[in-house]
């Protein structure tokens, strides 16, 4: 007999940076809304993806990582990731599994505990990244965690390859309150495709660029018009002159290579030829600033 209960709700991904919240969030959904880099605190925004099944539909939202944020940009991240607790259903504590220094178990504790217990949904562990342990280093690290908090269960899972994310979605549907479908099933996510690209843009810089420079950078999108192709006109913003030097290269040849790649990417998203067009444009200790971090969502 068919299970007639529909259920939807709210589920938060929360957890350290590089914990793999992003990658996660693209395999459930199928879709690339969150970008993905190896560098820690690449998200900075509260993203909303929208996950249907048969008899469910759950609204991820990924969330920057939790950390000890020092600038005004990381305290502001750290913020929209603990407020998208507040309407939570559901909270998924996302961690890297391998992520267990010896030197650092006592502060990972406290720092832990800080943020699970201003949780008032129920909690969800999902030890990520087990494709690079073997099992018998998985159980000390549960154990940890267990004696850490209560949590209503926890999932071992590789979001990469996809391992437990089947059982990941049952355990977290299943503490979903009853309720309508609220968006069509085919909507993956609420970002604009203005959002989705300014976020692409921003993840080559992130990927081709080291040092300070992907953390004092910002995409701003100037112009999304519609047609054949689309064209869009962006400004990556920077702090110093130095890093505006860095981003356009010898002879442009950095800036090239992040619309080249960049454009690849927006292209697949849109399904159609884009022309796309990038500035770089200084300002001062941006990041500190809250005008331009309100206008980034950010404040």
């Amino acid at each position: 007999m068919k299970n007639s209960v529909h259920r939807s709700g709210v589920a938060a991904i929360i957890g350290p940076p590089n914990a793999g919240k992003s990658t996660l969030l693209n395999h459930l959904l199928q879709f690339k809304v969150a970008i993905v880099t190896p560098k820690p605190q690449t998200t900075r925004n509260r993203i909303m993806g929208i996950v249907t099944g048969e008899n469910f539909q759950m609204l991820l939202l990924d969330t920057p990582g939790l950390h000890q944020a020092r600038e005004e940009i990381n305290r502001q991240m750290v913020r929209v990731a603990m407020e998208s607790l507040a309407e939570a259903d559901v909270v998924l504590f996302l961690v890297d599994c391998t992520a267990m220094p010896a030197n650092r178990l006592e502060q990972q504790a406290v720092e832990y505990s800080g943020y699970l217990d201003k949780i008032e949904a129920p909690v969800v562990l999902a030890l990520n990244k087990v494709d690079l342990m073997n099992p018998e280093q998985l159980l000390p690290v549960m154990d940890w965690y267990s004696a850490l908090y209560p949590f209503a269960t926890i999932v071992p899972l590789s979001a990469l390859k996809g391992d437990g994310v089947d059982t990941l979605t049952r355990e977290l549907v299943q503490r979903l309150p009853e309720g309508p479908q609220y968006y069509p099933a085919d909507l993956p996510t609420d970002a604009t495709e203005r959002f989705i690209a300014s976020e692409i843009i921003r993840e080559k810089v992130f990927l081709l660029t080291r040092d300070e420079v992907p953390y004092s950078t910002a995409v701003i999108i100037d112009a999304f018009e519609e047609g054949t192709p689309v064209v869009i006109h962006a400004s990556i913003m920077v702090e110093r002159d130095s890093q505006k030097g860095i981003l356009v290269g010898r002879q442009g040849s950095m800036l090239a290579a992040i619309r080249k790649q960049a454009s690849a990417d927006i292209e697949q998203l849109l399904g159609c030829r884009v022309r796309l067009h990038l500035w770089i444009k200084v300002r001062k200790n941006w990041t500190g600033n809250q005008a331009i971090l309100q206008d980034l969502g950010l404040a």
